[in-house]
């Protein structure tokens, strides 16, 4: 997902090998509007915590939903000419609860869907 923000023509072919659907649909989008500003976010996300709150393995294609923390303060939001950094409002969250379901596929588990939640971890 780094790839896809930090790249102001919006490329990552990678991005689809991990994630479909409205995940996919939503970082795409999320990435757009910011390059539409000339921003770019640089840095690097990490998850944690990670637990399994719903599953049906018993599917076609099994399925999960992870509820975990996702850690976004390694990330810095700067201007795509100057590489400068961008102002962000203080009061954001930089560590917040998401929900990711996720489905088995032939090439992995994908990500389906992110549903962060506005409560910090």
């Amino acid at each position: 997902m780094e790839r896809l923000y930090a790249d102001i023509n919006g490329k990552s072919d990678r991005l689809k090998k991990v994630a479909s659907g409205l995940a996919l649909v939503n970082a795409e989008d999320d990435a757009r509007q910011m390059h539409e500003k000339r921003a770019l976010i640089i840095g690097n996300v990490s998850v944690g915590d990670s637990t399994v709150t719903a599953s049906d393995i018993s599917r076609k294609a099994p399925k999960v939903v992870l509820t975990s923390c996702l850690d976004i303060s390694k990330w810095q939001v700067v201007k795509a000419d100057t590489k400068k950094p961008a102002p962000l409002p203080s009061t954001r969250l930089t560590k917040y609860v998401i929900n990711s379901t996720l489905e088995k596929w032939a090439q992995g588990w994908v990500v389906i869907e992110d549903k962060p939640q506005e409560k910090a971890c």
